[in-house]
């Protein structure tokens, strides 16, 4: 297991403070606010530890309050709304400086034989083929090198390896909005369910609304011709999967007005599985001249 993904497991160790209240740190990203895939990441992991192991999450809704202090410890209270003969239901409300930042939903199954059917997993090129992150982020010169640095440290516990150019890469050009990305952790993990659940949420949110900003040639947030945020999430895990394995993560977007852009993405385990569905809303504006 490489340093970074020990260091991403042990960030995502809740401490618990009370029955159903555990506290969370963070650390810094790339924009000067909390990775929202972190607090969802930890909010799951909150939520899971009130959860009978035989209980798998098949969904999780979110909405991102307020942005999250990076010097400042978050707190999650767990409600335990109910607890079915099936399923399990729990909500999260993570706290910084007296007031929600962060709102979970998240319900757990126990397992089912049931009708089975899927979407066919999209052509894409085998991951192996790929330039590695870093690989791809130093080989665009107009980056400057802190920026790169940033990205490449809050990746660092992640090989994700993008299929074609990444909008902060190849941009002024509007392009197909659609991309897609290969992701596995840089490491094995245990064979706790919810911990790959965890760390597919964690990674989510990296990439889902880069296909908003490849439709109006947009670079990002890397090069500051858009600012933004996510506004809501949700996942749907449709079957088993290992976030240490290779995942592709197919993503669209659909639509972009009201400075708003819907991001919709499925994902892939290699042998062609569909494990899990995600759709992400976040703000996305450009800068207004001065």
């Amino acid at each position: 297991m490489s340093e970074a993904l020990q260091s991403l497991l042990d960030l995502l160790d809740l401490e618990r403070i009370e029955e159903d209240i555990y506290r969370g740190r963070s650390r810094s990203a790339v924009v000067p606010r909390v990775f929202g895939g972190q607090v969802a990441a930890q909010a799951m992991v909150a939520a899971g530890r009130t959860v009978p192991g035989d209980r798998h999450a098949h969904s999780l809704h979110a909405y991102f309050l307020r942005p999250g202090d990076p010097g400042a410890p978050i707190v999650y209270n767990v409600d335990r709304l109910r607890d079915g003969r099936s399923f399990t239901t729990r909500r999260v409300v993570a706290v910084q400086h007296g007031k929600p930042v962060f709102t979970l939903s998240a319900s757990f199954q126990t397992y089912e034989e049931g009708l089975d059917h899927q979407a066919p997993m999209p052509p894409a090129p085998d991951p192996a083929t790929l330039p590695t992150g870093e690989d791809r982020l130093r080989g665009y010169p107009h980056l400057p090198a802190d920026t790169v640095e940033r990205i490449l440290e809050t990746r660092a516990a992640v090989d994700l390896r993008h299929v074609d150019d990444p909008p902060f890469g190849d941009f002024g050009t509007p392009r197909e909005p659609h991309s897609q990305v290969w992701f596995r952790t840089n490491g094995k993990l245990g064979d706790d369910p919810l911990l790959h659940v965890v760390l597919a949420t964690y990674v989510s949110d990296m990439t889902l609304l880069d296909s908003v900003l490849l439709a109006h040639g947009r670079g990002g947030w890397a090069v500051g011709d858009v600012v933004g945020a996510s506004l809501d999430h949700a996942m749907w895990f449709h079957r088993p999967f290992r976030a240490d394995e290779w995942l592709l993560y197919d993503q669209q977007s659909p639509s972009a007005s009201g400075g708003r852009g819907l991001g919709q993405a499925r994902i892939h385990t290699r042998d062609g599985r569909l494990a899990v569905s995600v759709v992400q809303e976040g703000v996305v504006r450009v800068p207004r001249e001065r």
